[in-house]
């Protein structure tokens, strides 16, 4: 069977994109205020002019509790206007756009939100060194309501598209995960229980937006993590996902933001220039003497979540993104050769915003991330590659 063309149109859910390329959601840190900025604006500009079929705007919180720190976007009527002069430079450009809408949960940091983070139970957050609250049902079901506003906003603003962060460990990612999760009541416990909050949020999403714009959903394949959310449980919530009809697509990726973050990304864990970026004099002192313990270093390698990937795409007639260690075409190419509808890019269209374009025209075009991860901590000044000229 002949493989489809990675810059032929391909359809998801309402949408046509232009090709398979999708900008995956980087957080941007260029939402001073909570609303767009001009960088924001133009971050995503470029990259849409660069040649992918969608560029993806993370991270959008539905709730001020669920951002990860205070200047960072969420889903409010004052935001309308910076959002729809985001949606409107991206279609100049002839890409569509998504919004990456969720809830951080426990990797919220309550201190600089001035209000406490939420988890499924009561923990401790190295990171925000504070105590993450327990979230009461009320909580929950604010929060799923708060999903829907969410959508419903992203349509008002003129995306195409929104992503439902189900990874991670933020908020729905934490119930499903039983390292995180203990509780005792119909959220905790079986897995169909610690599902509930994930796909009534994705059902909440889907009843409000219809099928005016493309709804997907990034889910956990693992947490990486002992004890946490392993393929086995993931896939039968993906199942789930895909019966219950409320989203498109599903992009797969892996690893905690809370306990484990470099289990996503792989390559060089750069400690010191974690340190060095860290506003919080105690936590900049904790990260320089034990921050191994928490930002380990993986092996890289191209498509490193692509043999867990493969059990999804057996099992599921659901459109799937890979994500993962994709930067060069051979990767993408076999990623549409085993059934992936779509690949979702970051570290490489942070080095090379116009990576795709080129691809298109000389498909011997290598990229040149080299998976050094130095553009992680630019999250807290402006999401970028370091090794870059910024001059061009």
């Amino acid at each position: 069977m002949t493989p489809p063309a990675l810059f032929a149109p391909a359809r998801l859910g309402p949408l046509t994109l232009r090709n398979r390329f999708i900008k995956a959601a980087t957080f941007e840190g260029m939402a001073e205020g909570a609303v767009v900025s001009d960088r924001l604006v133009e971050f995503h500009r470029r990259h849409a002019a660069g040649g992918v079929a969608m560029t993806t705007v993370a991270y959008c919180a539905v709730a001020p509790e669920g951002r990860t720190e205070r200047d960072q976007i969420w889903m409010r009527p004052e935001a309308l206007p910076g959002l729809r002069r985001l949606t409107d430079a991206v279609h100049a450009e002839g890409a569509a756009v998504s919004a990456q809408i969720g809830h951080a949960g426990p990797v919220a940091d309550g201190r600089s939100n001035g209000r406490a983070a939420l988890g499924p139970s009561t923990m401790f957050s190295a990171q925000g060194l504070a105590r993450v609250r327990q979230a009461s049902r009320a909580d929950i079901d604010r929060i799923t309501a708060a999903h829907a506003d969410a959508a419903l906003l992203a349509v008002e603003a003129g995306f195409d598209a929104v992503e439902i962060h189900l990874g991670h460990n933020y908020f729905a990612s934490s119930f499903l995960s039983p390292a995180i999760n203990r509780r005792g009541d119909e959220y905790g416990g079986s897995l169909e229980n610690r599902a509930k909050v994930a796909r009534n949020a994705a059902r909440a999403v889907r009843e409000a937006v219809g099928d005016r714009i493309a709804v997907l959903a990034k889910l956990n394949m693992d947490d990486g993590v002992p004890g946490g959310l392993w393929l086995d449980e993931s896939l039968q919530v993906a199942r789930w996902l895909e019966a219950d009809g409320s989203v498109d697509a599903l992009e797969l990726t892996a690893g905690s933001s809370l306990l484990n973050p470099m289990y996503l990304f792989r390559g060089d864990a750069p400690l010191a220039e974690f340190a060095a970026a860290m506003r919080n004099p105690v936590v900049r002192l904790g990260v320089r003497l034990v921050g191994g313990r928490f930002i380990r270093s993986y092996p890289y390698q191209e498509a490193f979540l692509l043999d867990s990937a493969r059990q999804f795409r057996a099992a599921l007639g659901l459109p799937l993104v890979l994500l993962g260690g994709i930067s060069q075409r051979e990767t993408a190419e076999r990623a549409m050769t085993e059934g992936f509808r779509f690949v979702a890019m970051g570290r490489a269209l942070l080095r090379e915003p116009d990576l795709i374009n080129r691809m298109e025209r000389d498909s011997g075009t290598r990229s040149l991330c080299v998976h050094c991860n130095k553009c992680m901590p630019t999250i807290f000044t402006g999401t970028r590659c370091v090794l870059a000229d910024t001059s061009d």
